[in-house]
């Protein structure tokens, strides 16, 4: 599609969300008629500066790039996981207004760190991922990526979804703190996903690029030979069981990937999609450690907030230097300010008018 004039970019930006809206509820969502709407895209008539603005706020853009064509060079480069609506067909992510600022404070705190090593190239498929991370990765999967790959992964409890950035060529992957470690897992899997494709420089995001990353995330964490090796048609309740905390995904997501396959789902999974993977844990899965409440602990590991110790380490010395405040480690580490036992260097003594006279603010006495 030609994409020379703002018309066309608007199209464009439309017709990506052409599974979810018309061109009727564009018009009506930012205030304009039909008629206007499609004169101002076939460029019969030009958008006003406010139409421009709630178009690209509706439609998920940005103004600037619907007026130039070209991304803005200040712009926060990020993809998120998106809600599915299943009645309506529609991937959204609802909480993204709020999200966006703790997206802001979390790019202050690298750059306030200054610059971080940047992270390895990181793989372009789900073979080579697993490759890289080495088996058994689910369960220390955030350590995997950020000791192999140095791509950072943070966790805040007031996300909404997951998220990925780069700041100066570090990767941060962004996801909520819930508890729900295999929805965390998928998440990390699916922000990988974007990473290893070059989502985060798409010009807007596509709802491809979502069932791209949500199909990548799949065969990264549940790998054909993986489902053929497990024989789902004799599987029993413990073999499901089993096989979810393994894999460290939920029981839809396994029925997700075995329709993906084609593979049919058995009466164990079909009894038990739509319900609790928690619930069928507690009630089929069996530690291998005695008195070991596992399910526990991986829920409580996944309800912790945690920043990457390359960042913290960087805002400690930073603080004892002196070179920035402490309330960005204090925000970070979830506690007041005067709580934290770093010390920055101490500020010199001496008269107050001797300092301005050798500053050349204050005229010799």
């Amino acid at each position: 599609m030609d994409t020379q004039t703002i018309g066309a970019r608007v199209r464009r930006a439309i017709a990506d969300r052409a599974s979810s809206v018309t061109q009727y509820q564009v018009a009506e969502a930012v205030g304009m008629t039909p008629d206007a709407l499609s004169r101002a895209t076939n460029d019969k008539r030009a958008f006003s500066s406010v139409e421009l603005a709630r178009l690209a706020d509706y439609l998920g853009v940005e103004v600037h790039w619907l007026i130039t064509g070209e991304p803005d060079p200040h712009r926060r480069r990020y993809a998120a996981r998106h809600r599915f609506d299943r009645d309506t067909g529609a991937r959204d992510v609802p909480g993204r207004d709020q999200d966006e600022l703790i997206l802001a404070d979390l790019e202050l705190a690298y750059r306030q760190a200054g610059a971080l090593p940047p992270s390895h190239d990181v793989p372009r498929t789900p073979a080579e991922m697993r490759e890289v991370l080495g088996s058994g990765f689910v369960r220390p999967f955030i350590d995997r990526l950020e000791e192999r790959l140095a791509v950072d992964v943070v966790r805040v409890p007031d996300l909404s979804t997951g998220y990925s950035f780069a700041v100066d060529g570090r990767y941060v992957i962004a996801v909520p703190a819930t508890g729900n470690w295999f929805w965390e897992n998928f998440s990390l899997a699916h922000e990988l996903a974007h990473v290893a494709a070059g989502h985060l420089d798409d010009e807007p995001a596509t709802e491809a690029a979502e069932l791209a990353a949500n199909r990548w995330a799949a065969d990264l964490l549940m790998p054909r030979a993986d489902v053929v090796a497990a024989d789902f048609p004799s599987l029993t309740v413990e073999g499901l069981a089993s096989w979810v905390w393994d894999h460290g995904v939920s029981i839809d997501a396994t029925a997700n990937r075995l329709d993906a396959l084609g593979i049919e789902a058995p009466l164990v999974l079909r009894e038990w999609m739509g319900q609790k993977t928690q619930r069928l844990l507690r009630r089929h899965w069996r530690c291998p450690e005695p008195g070991l409440d596992a399910i526990t602990a991986r829920m409580d590991e996944a309800a912790r907030r945690r920043f990457p110790q390359p960042l913290l380490r960087a805002h400690v010395d930073l603080v004892e230097s002196g070179a920035i405040s402490a309330r960005t480690l204090a925000w970070m580490l979830d506690v007041a300010v005067d709580e934290l036992e770093v010390e920055p260097p101490a500020r010199p003594g001496g008269d107050v008018d001797e300092l301005a006279v050798g500053l050349g603010l204050m005229p010799t006495p």
